[in-house]
């Protein structure tokens, strides 16, 4: 079947619509590829339309009716990726899940948004529905991708993919023109995606956003970066992320570039290098894991290299960002830059997978600007931007040539940004969400009079109009002298360093900052074992008097930074302790997009916060952590707790 593209973007208001354009324009040029077996798979504009198609064909057969919801869950799939399309060629809503949730946490969704089908990925998820469809009497089928293991699963509701892609292609054959009608009966209006909130306050929140609003956020995106067919993008972030929903997604469908999907979570470096993407997405902790690694290879580096990396590193810290954004460098350091390329960065970046980037993105969380001056410094053009999943992650942009490591960019295309009176930032655009699912009275508590949304964020803008963020507004507080408190903004510093996996810093209404310390298991563990130091695991290990000094060391450095920051002086870090186990989203510590949930940490670790603040020396706490299974263990230590040296706060030194 097909239907007649239109050549203006009015007339491509859906995704549907816009999958059916690329297959007639670009019928045999690569939509998709996936490693399978060890080989890339790939599929065609043409290939991806037709099985679409007979997939919304398929689950029309099921029973499936304009404004049913559609679970997705799973890693980055086609398949996957399919059923989204599928599902919104019949006017369904697609409600993507995190495939890392419990069981439970998918129960909760489910019921929210009143789940009648899911699309798995495999037995995994299969056997989390299973667990839970007692409690969801509304589930009636159940779809999954991969069939292995599933051969005696006989519950009438499982439907394989493939019998699903079969049933479509024999609804076709009688029905010729149903599909292109569905497609048709589409608006722009309508709700394309329903995508949850984090969670870190509350209960997450279904978003509803519509086809119009996800598309005017790509378009702008990639009018603003010139992307064009030919980029290539590695989708490994979860698809339940409104990041992997515009990057992935949305602006694939828009441009018509090509989605590469790993073989899997533990394949995605490898599967990158083979790549070579030109556009890359990545929230700041894959960046953060990046850099941990290249330092865990260079400390096993012999002392030649080491002092070259070193070296060129110092030149490219020093002109490396100029000239990435054409300002003008001396012929010496120019000299020296192009042999560390050749030498150093060069290599780098091919090991990273990141020699054809030509545009980089991170968002999801503030970056550190020693982090991003990293990345800069060797020739990648990493950029920032700001938004939300109310926003379809779209509000702020880094233009080319005018990036700020300390800031977010400026206004995206069609997008309006203003502040508050108390500094929250608020936003207005055709990106802005429709509704909160079944929440009339959070989205009106969501959008002020004006139609601006409130991001609970604070920030200003400096004097070249760049949006710079200080923290979440909430999360803004004073100490008792009157000093700022922005916790993100010295965690970020903090998890800069490679030994550093996760802070939480404590301060606001008390005389000073105190920090919880997650160490990186892979780095201090490297770092370790090259001194000769046994443990017996991560409780072991982040207990030792070596390791407590080597993250004493990066705390110092971070308060001698912080001493000369006029604003942020007097947070300096003055006690810190190693958290006995690592903080997990199965734990309810962290959410599935491993943002921390400051206030479900404050009130579990009370007994840590109230002994940071004693004065001290030691505590022992006992804790319950989860396996992936569901089964709860008890995890328990003394924990020492260590002071650090803090400076006399100083103006900055201008640059």
């Amino acid at each position: 079947m097909s239907v007649t593209p239109g050549h203006d973007d009015a007339a491509l208001e859906t995704f549907p619509r816009l999958l059916m354009q690329h297959a007639a324009l670009r019928p045999k040029r690569p939509a998709m590829r996936e490693k399978a077996y060890g080989i890339w798979q790939t599929y065609t504009w043409a290939e991806v339309a037709e099985r679409v198609c007979a997939l919304a064909a398929g689950l029309a057969e099921l029973g499936f009716k304009r404004g049913d919801r559609l679970a997705v869950v799973g890693d980055n799939r086609p398949r996957l990726y399919w059923s989204v399309a599928a599902c919104q060629c019949l006017g369904g809503i697609p409600v993507m899940m995190y495939q890392d949730a419990v069981a439970q946490e998918m129960a909760y969704v489910m019921q929210d948004a009143e789940i009648r089908f899911a699309c798995v990925e495999d037995q995994e998820q299969v056997d989390k529905m299973l667990e839970i469809q007692p409690g969801l009497p509304q589930l009636e089928h159940v779809i999954y991708d991969d069939p292995r293991g599933l051969r005696h699963y006989n519950q009438p509701f499982l439907h394989g993919l493939d019998e699903v892609l079969e049933m479509g292609r024999i609804h076709t054959e009688h029905h010729p023109d149903f599909i292109a009608g569905e497609i048709g009966k589409g608006s722009a209006d309508d709700v394309s995606v329903m995508l949850y909130t984090s969670g870190t306050t509350g209960k997450p929140k279904g978003v509803c956003q519509t086809h119009a609003a996800f598309i005017a956020a790509a378009r702008g995106g990639c009018r603003f970066d010139r992307l064009s067919d030919r980029e290539d993008i590695l989708s490994y972030l979860p698809m339940a992320w409104v990041g992997d929903h515009l990057f992935s997604y949305a602006q694939a469908l828009v441009a018509g570039f090509t989605i590469n999907c790993p073989e899997s979570g533990d394949t995605v470096m490898g599967d990158l290098r083979e790549i070579g993407p030109t556009y890359y997405f990545a929230p700041p902790r894959v960046f953060e894991n990046l850099l941990t690694q290249v330092m865990i290879r260079m400390e096993d580096a012999g002392g030649f290299k080491r002092a070259l990396f070193a070296h060129f590193m110092d030149v490219a810290k020093r002109c490396g960002a100029d000239l990435l954004d054409g300002k003008p460098v001396g012929m010496g350091d120019r000299l020296q830059y192009a042999l560390g390329d050749w030498l150093i960065y060069g290599p780098l970046k091919n090991v990273l997978g990141m020699s054809r980037i030509r545009v980089a993105y991170t968002a999801g969380a503030a970056i550190g600007p020693d982090l991003f001056r990293f990345y800069r410094s060797i020739g990648i053009n990493l950029k920032q931007l700001y938004g939300q999943t109310e926003t379809c992650a779209y509000v702020c942009l880094q233009p080319d040539g005018q990036i700020k490591l300390d800031s977010v960019g400026t206004p995206a295309p069609d997008v309006e940004v203003k502040l508050a009176d108390n500094g929250e930032i608020l936003v207005r655009g055709p990106m802005l969400l429709k509704a909160y699912y079944r929440r009339p009275e959070a989205t009106a508590e969501s959008l002020n009079a004006e139609g601006y949304f409130m991001t609970g964020d604070a920030g200003f803008f400096d004097e070249d109009g760049h949006l710079k963020i200080i923290d979440r507004a909430k999360d803004v507080g004073k100490l008792t002298g009157g000093g700022m408190f922005a916790p993100n903004y010295i965690e970020n510093k903090l998890k800069f360093f490679p030994y550093v996996k996760e802070a939480v810093c404590f301060g606001n209404g008390r005389d000073f900052v105190t920090a919880f310390i997650n160490i990186d298991l892979e780095a201090v563990g490297n770092w370790a074992e090259r001194r000769g130091l046994a443990y017996a695991g991560y409780t072991d290990l982040a207990g030792q008097d070596a390791v407590y000094g080597l993250i004493r060391e990066s705390v110092e450095q971070v308060n001698a930074d912080l001493a000369t920051d006029a604003k942020m002086g007097d947070s300096q870090v003055r006690r810190f302790l190693i958290l006995h186990k690592e903080l997990d989203a199965d734990d309810g510590e962290l959410t599935r997009t491993r943002k921390v949930r400051r206030n479900f940490i404050a009130e579990k670790y009370a007994l840590l916060i109230d002994a940071l603040y004693a004065g001290k020396a030691r505590q022992y706490i006992e804790t319950q952590a989860t396996y992936e299974d569901g089964r709860t263990h008890s995890v328990a230590a003394d924990l020492r707790i260590e002071d650090a040296a803090t400076y006399p706060p100083q103006p900055r030194k201008a640059a």
